[in-house]
């Protein structure tokens, strides 16, 4: 018998199948889909086995399989198929597929621990008469662990007196046994079981009818309108079927909330699986779902690789969030893989947002999505009343940061005893630090990109490589001590609230203060339980949180993430407003939202203002029509990368015209240009784009200019098809 294997190195050129033998003790227990330790030029290397043959006519010899190195982990066909769809989908190696789909703890080059946790009882090792006889014999607190295990079977050792339970194991009276125990556990806790009123009971109805074929479903609900509640109705129904389930949620902060609703309703039955889960947390979920434990799966967007069997329906929250996309190697969206899994199952995919990606919705009005619809609050609260601050008028008053109207309305919170949250999409205390003397700007020497301060621990750091220096006072090219702070982030916007409302109880919330683990929660309990009067936050908080006492939103800077310039920003700026809008006012209380802009008249503002997305549609896509951007156009990116400028810059057009060539007429390509952020971690990048419709071309070329740049160690090409921003 013969396996064929894919190992475990990343290399284009090593990127197919390698035969070997099955020597005799293997035969009767190596599947397909399991982990291998296989010879390899030399040395032993981890891969795993795709194909199992009798069948093999080379004429050279071929080296056995050494050992098999997990029985446990069998990728089953399903997940084998996905791996192959996301090699033809994203281009990657097949062996880099299947690194993805698996925890960090089980990836195929690993295993050398044990990431199991154990947990010691002592347990009788005599017969009952000889405990007797040595009781009979003995006092004190040897005889009283053995009068408690003649009681009951086990005890953990943790509660017995450590000295007498090793003397009694050298005994020969008692042993130690290690029984496996999970690191998350839950206790089973019956959820308020509400009842759906009529616009949701005639979501839940249509979807329910697809419960065992293949839809996809888009719903449109507004902030606060239930849809969780509607997931969860689905999830009990999939769950009498016997099925399992599977929910992706876009960022680590919603996980906390939504799996404690989630725990409610269904216990033991939940297994999550995100980015702020230890390794050996992971590795934990990861085996409870293997094992068959459980039946319901909530993590962010990796989740979707899950191995749950017998799949029953597939939701996507927040369905337009950028986080569903992956920027490294392999560049997959979610929403596909969720796609191709439901297709492998005959199941629905639910696809769940109050602000619809473009895409989304322009499938949903042709008909390739069904569209549903929540246009009320849940429990018939009213929408916030939104107001837009004009900041030029309020410049004049000397008003930088903090409108006139929103300290007023901050105040008000504070005397009602209610909470406001501040959004700011930035993190760090300024943007920039700059000498007014010289024009010196503190730049990342990796990056060429400028270094934020961070004041907590006075440092300037750069986002993209890490790279971090403390900072000095006096300028290091003029000497002179002319430093000044340009720019607003979350750390001084702290400070400015802390110093305007001195009896204010504030918390920051940003990719800082959460780096470590378990504080997106503490943060977000805190907050909820009334803690803190103020959340400053990035746009981590403007998703899917929900706090009853909150009733002031104010937005600052809501103009940021308009100047980018990409073709996603007018959508991205709308979804983060809208959302961020959305947490105010979502239980009894009325709630009021502040925008602070520069530009009052912008027409993406008054479609937040009016909680207008139908609006917000409309405008949108003439303009992409004419820019022949998605849903019009598909797009391919494509950076040309290397440490060697002249090397980027000549092979990017060599790039450029190889594709100008290859592919239909109708394709456009655009570039070689420089990338928005051209140097990087001390690589330089050039961009190139390709717009097209129906190119059947477009999937080969790329293959071969990926092929053709294998090879090439001086310059390496990341392809993305389907980008978010270009």
């Amino acid at each position: 018998m013969y396996a064929y294997c894919v190992i475990e190195y990343p290399v284009k050129t090593l990127d197919k199948m390698f035969t070997y033998k099955i020597p005799d003790n293997l035969k009767a227990t190596l599947k397909v889909g399991m982990k291998v330790l296989v010879p390899f030029n030399n040395r032993l290397v981890h891969g795993i086995v795709l194909k199992i043959t009798n069948d093999y006519n080379e004429e050279y010899q071929l080296k056995e399989i050494s050992k098999i190195e997990d029985e446990f982990l069998v990728l089953n066909k399903e997940l084998l198929e996905l791996g192959n769809y996301l090699k033809e989908m994203t281009l990657c190696n097949l062996i880099t597929a299947y690194q993805t789909m698996l925890p960090s703890a089980l990836k195929i080059k690993n295993q050398e621990s044990d990431y199991n946790k154990y947990e010691a009882y002592v347990t009788l090792n005599k017969e009952k008469e000889e405990i007797l006889e040595f009781i009979a014999k003995h006092k004190g607190k040897k005889v009283d662990i053995l009068n408690q295990l003649l009681k009951t079977n086990k005890i953990k050792r943790s509660d017995l007196d450590s000295n007498s339970v090793r003397e009694l194991v050298k005994s020969d009276l008692v042993k130690i046994e290690k029984v496996k125990v999970y690191r998350l556990n839950t206790q089973e806790i019956k959820g308020e079981d509400k009842e759906l009123n009529k616009e949701q009971q005639q979501v839940y109805e249509e979807i329910l009818k697809s419960l065992n074929h293949q839809e996809i479903f888009l719903l449109h609900g507004i902030t606060g309108s239930g849809k969780t509640i509607i997931y969860i109705k689905l999830i009990l129904e999939v769950l009498r079927q016997n099925k399992t389930a599977l929910l992706l949620v876009p960022e680590i902060s919603l996980t906390e909330q939504i799996i404690n609703i989630f725990y409610s309703y269904f216990g033991k039955q939940v297994a999550i699986l995100h980015s702020g889960l230890s390794k050996t947390e992971k590795y934990d979920e990861y085996v409870k779902i293997l094992n068959k434990e459980v039946k319901i799966v909530i993590g962010t967007r990796s989740a979707v690789f899950a191995p749950l069997e017998n799949l029953g329906i597939i939701i996507i929250d927040e369905e337009h969030s950028d986080t569903y996309k992956q920027d490294t190697t392999p560049r997959y969206q979610a929403r596909d893989i969720a796609q191709k899994r439901c297709e492998y199952y005959n199941i629905p995919l639910v696809l769940g947002s109050a602000t619809p990606a473009i895409e989304s919705m322009a499938r949903a009005k042709k008909g390739v999505y069904t569209l549903l619809s929540l246009t009320k609050r849940a429990n018939n609260s009213t929408l916030p009343q939104c107001v837009i601050v004009d900041m030029a008028l309020e410049l004049k008053k000397r008003n930088f940061i903090i409108s006139e109207v929103l300290d007023k309305e901050i105040k008000k919170a504070l005397d009602k005893k209610e909470q406001s949250i501040l959004l700011l999409n930035r993190r760090g205390f300024s943007t920039v630090i700059t000498c007014s003397n010289c024009g010196f700007t503190y730049k990342c020497p990796n990056c060429e990109i400028s270094l934020i301060y961070h004041k907590t621990s006075n440092t300037l750091r750069c986002h993209y490589c890490g790279y971090t220096k403390i900072k000095d006072d006096i300028c290091p090219t003029c000497k002179e001590k002319a430093l000044n702070y340009l720019g607003l982030g979350t750390e001084k916007l702290e400070d400015l609230i802390k110093e305007k409302y001195p009896d204010a109880k504030t918390i920051r919330m940003d990719a800082d203060t959460t780096a470590t683990k378990g504080s997106h929660d503490r943060i977000i309990k805190s907050f909820r339980d009334g803690k803190y009067d103020i959340l400053i936050g990035t746009q981590m908080i403007s998703k899917g949180l929900d706090f009853p006492n909150c009733t002031l939103v104010g937005i600052i800077n809501a103009d940021t993430s308009l100047n980018i310039p990409d073709f996603r920003s007018g959508e991205r700026t709308f979804a983060l407003l809208s959302q961020a809008a959305g947490r105010a006012g979502r239980s009894n209380k009325e709630g009021k939202v502040i925008i602070q802009t520069f530009n009052p008249d912008n027409e993406i503002i008054k479609c937040v203002k009016e909680n207008d997305y139908n609006k917000f549609y409309a405008y949108e896509m003439p303009i992409r029509k004419v820019l022949k951007y998605p849903p019009y156009y598909y797009l391919a990116n494509i950076k040309v990368c290397s440490k060697d400028y002249e090397q980027a810059s000549a092979n990017a057009t060599k790039v450029a015209n190889y594709l100008r060539k290859k592919l239909d007429k109708e394709s456009i390509v655009l570039g070689p240009s420089t990338s928005l952020n051209f140097k990087l971690k001390n690589i330089y990048r050039f961009n190139i784009t390709i717009k097209y419709r129906f190119d059947k071309k477009i999937k080969i070329v790329l293959k071969e200019l990926d092929e053709i740049f294998s090879t090439n160690k001086e310059v390496f090409l990341n392809i993305d098809i389907n980008p978010l921003q270009v």
